[in-house]
């Protein structure tokens, strides 16, 4: 069995700031004065419209999309800025990927989506359930969709998550794109915060708002708990993946998590934002002695130290095997993919649970669990 590794890794007790209303857009429509976690993106309300600017994240001295978002039930100002045009509120829609879906089914508006690709790694019932039935379109995979069939139903708009020099998702079929950057967001927060970016394309800013500030509220009572603890055990994570460990950088959204559950991340003062690929004589160097290890698999078989020494058998001079301190997420089995993007204080949460169990007296863990000797 291949274990798999992820590739690509104020205060909220008070409201918001004084929000501003538009009284030439929909009466819904409300605006807090900034971000306060997210880097990626910026709202601009402005007479008649809202310009959105998704910054480049690659180069983030430059702007990279820009939306100039008008409500359907108004006409089109005279003059407005450069950009992609789309009315809103949208209600025919596609997703490249689970997690655009995922932000829909927060705000309400799944039954927006027309299609999808890769369905088989969306796990939301309604999305399954449209599949089966036909009411929303197979369109095979992300990196080649089928073309026709987009053309087909007619969408208003692609979300999808493009990488770096993948070029335009939307170049074949003419379909407006928006550029899903939340994952390169390098804190949970951040892009917890995204929501609100997803809310605007459907005239769903106050419901974004304040699923937002619910989530920070829940995260930052959590990170405040674990910053009372003396104690910071050490932790890795992951596994050698086609030779290479694949570890989460210093400054990554793994790391940040770690760091907030109150432990001692062993590649803490790395730069990167994205994974780090090293041998496994560095990481064994570095975390031979670690508490904790952490992995995450995708696999209809359940991971066991057993299987685990078998796949390679080194990974017994771990500390962290020898003493049974290995905690294991099934990523086909929990929703801890659909759920991270907006929801990272549940999995907060859970690795608080690991690292410090008196802190959460009498939670169960959601997304991981002890490793066992052998399977059931």
């Amino acid at each position: 069995m291949k274990t798999t590794t992820l590739l690509l890794s104020l205060c909220f007790l008070l409201a918001f700031p004084s929000c501003k209303k538009q009284e030439s857009l929909s009466e819904s429509a409300t605006f807090s004065d900034s971000l306060h976690y997210a880097e990626g993106f910026r709202i601009e309300p402005h007479p008649g419209y809202i310009l959105v600017t998704v910054q480049n994240p690659w180069n983030k001295t430059a702007g990279w999309q820009r939306y100039v978002l008008v409500p359907k039930t108004t006409e089109l100002p005279a003059k407005l800025p450069e950009g992609i045009l789309i009315r809103t509120p949208l209600q025919r829609t596609v997703s490249y990927g689970a997690v655009p879906c995922t932000f829909f089914a927060e705000l309400n508006v799944l039954q927006t989506l027309a299609g999808v690709c890769e369905p088989q790694y969306i796990n939301l019932a309604e999305v399954q359930e449209g599949v089966n039935q036909g009411r929303i379109a197979n369109l095979g995979t992300a990196a080649n969709p089928n073309q026709e069939k987009i053309r087909s139903i007619d969408p208003e708009a692609i979300f999808a998550s493009p990488l770096q020099n993948t070029g335009d998702p939307s170049a074949q079929s003419g379909i407006p794109w928006v550029a899903c950057m939340d994952y390169m967001e390098a804190t949970p927060l951040g892009r917890a915060e995204w929501i609100r970016f997803y809310g605007v394309f459907f005239e769903k800013e106050q419901l974004a708002d304040s699923l937002f500030a619910l989530t920070a509220k829940n995260y930052t009572d959590l990170k405040k708990r674990s910053e009372s603890v003396d104690y910071h055990p050490t932790v890795f994570a992951e596994t050698i993946y086609s030779g290479v460990w694949y570890m989460p950088g210093g400054n990554s959204y793994a790391a940040h998590l770690f760091r907030d559950a109150g432990a001692d991340y062993l590649w803490k003062n790395d730069s990167n934002t994205g994974s780090i690929s090293l041998s496994f004589e560095s990481v064994l160097d570095k975390a031979e002695k670690a508490d904790y290890w952490l992995i995450k698999y995708n696999s209809r078989q359940e991971l066991t130290y057993t299987a685990l020494a078998l796949e390679y058998a080194n990974y017994a001079f771990f500390d962290a095997f020898k003493q049974k301190r290995i905690y294991a997420c099934n990523t086909g089995k929990t929703p801890y993919y659909e759920e991270l993007p907006i929801h990272p204080e549940r999995v907060l949460k859970d690795l608080i649970g690991i690292f410090h169990p008196e802190l959460t007296p009498g939670d169960s863990l959601r997304y991981y669990q002890p490793l066992k000797q052998y399977s059931p």
